[in-house]
């Protein structure tokens, strides 16, 4: 079969390439540039600024993910519509830290143009499944609203900003809610799932970036060190609470559903409800930064508050990922992560024993859940 006539339509049994990742690595630096807008302080403003920015983000990787899931991603044109938005997506990036300043409608500008080419992928796709046209079309539509509150908030800027901006996060989440109801997208599990995987990868990366930009540059002290050490530890104990045992369970309950209720399964679990999980190790990383610049000094209030919150998220967030997918609730991580959360809000001691605390819940968790013996769920119903 000649180029020209290649299929741009995704094989079932399609693997994660290297284009991807590619483009993924640009959000590593938009995921930096959204732990930076907290830099300053964790505020009721820059919280909102970043769940905010973050949500476009998220959003636009997401489009591209089910694009990307539905469409033949060793095709050359779509390497090269996927190469086009890595360097779209760049600009975007760079733009993030003025986006609610200077830079608001130009940040707005470039992040219509990068859906626009996520869409326009889809669209292809579509030009040989006539199946998925009427789901795309619905999706379009309903996305309209989100590109229109998204402009209409950079143009103004302001305070208006934030209320068209969070106008596009409701728009948006209608779009998903209405237009993942078709079987028609045709979800790859394997392919969408380690699409997520990779995502949260990039983000947990981030915090180990903050722990290390913040000790390089200073005096290394025994509570420095033991700081580094203890958020490196934090991390790692974050990646085993998602990657040996949560993601196992959403990947096999994805996997054994079909038609419509898997293109919902895929909507609920991947693409809205890991929104607030990755929300919350952002707030770590926050949190985390603070710590290593005063290992010694007991945390704010804001900074306990944002960690404590952080954990509960990811970790929670994850418990409510697995209830809604296979149906079973894990009490034991709900309720130790709530505790964690609360001893690390009211307990007044340094930044290591802080970060102590949260260490000792997270391995709790999975000492817990690793027993085999010990049951980590129960039947909803």
């Amino acid at each position: 079969m000649s180029i020209k006539h290649r299929s741009i339509v995704s094989p079932e049994d399609q693997k994660v390439t290297f284009v991807e990742l590619f483009f993924d690595l640009v959000f590593v630096f938009s995921v930096t540039q959204v732990v930076g807008l907290l830099h300053a302080g964790i505020s009721w403003t820059a919280v909102g600024q970043a769940i905010l920015i973050f949500w476009l983000v998220w959003f636009g990787w997401g489009q591209f993910t089910w694009a990307l899931n539905a469409a033949d991603t060793t095709h050359y044109l779509v390497q090269l519509g996927v190469l086009i938005a890595t360097g779209v997506a760049l600009f975007m990036a760079i733009a993030l830290p003025d986006a609610f300043q200077d830079r608001s409608l130009w940040f707005a500008v470039i992040y219509i143009v990068l859906r626009v080419i996520g869409l326009t992928l889809f669209a292809a796709v579509a030009s040989e499944v006539p199946s998925l046209r009427a789901a795309l079309r619905t999706w379009v539509f309903l996305s309209i609203g989100g590109f229109a509150a998204v402009l209409a908030g950079g143009y103004f800027g302001g305070g208006a900003q934030y209320w068209f901006w969070g106008l596009a996060i409701v728009l948006d989440t209608i779009a998903a809610m209405a237009g993942g109801q078709s079987e028609a997208w045709n979800i790859h599990p394997e392919h969408f799932s380690e699409r997520h995987g990779l995502f949260v990868i990039i983000v947990l990366g981030e915090t180990l970036i903050v722990a290390a930009s913040g000790t390089s540059d200073k005096v290394w002290s025994v509570s420095l060190l033991a700081l580094g050490g203890l958020a490196v530890a934090v991390t790692s104990a974050l990646w085993w609470s998602y990657f040996p045992r949560a993601k196992p369970q959403l990947d096999h309950a994805l996997a054994s559903s079909h038609g419509a209720d898997r293109s919902k399964m895929a909507r609920d679990v991947f693409s809205l409800m890991h929104f607030p999980m990755l929300c919350g190790v952002i707030a770590y990383a926050a949190s985390l930064e603070l710590a290593v610049d005063h290992p010694t000094a007991t945390l704010p209030i804001e900074s306990r508050a944002a960690l404590a919150l952080g954990l509960t998220l990811f970790v929670g967030g994850m418990a409510a990922a697995i209830w809604r997918a296979t149906g079973r609730l894990i009490l034991s991580r709900a309720a130790i992560i709530v505790v964690t959360g609360f001893a690390i809000v009211v307990a007044e001691v340094g930044a290591t024993i802080t970060m102590g605390i949260a260490l000792l819940g997270i391995i709790t968790i999975a000492m817990l859940e690793q027993r085999s013996e010990i049951p980590i769920a129960v039947e909803r119903g």
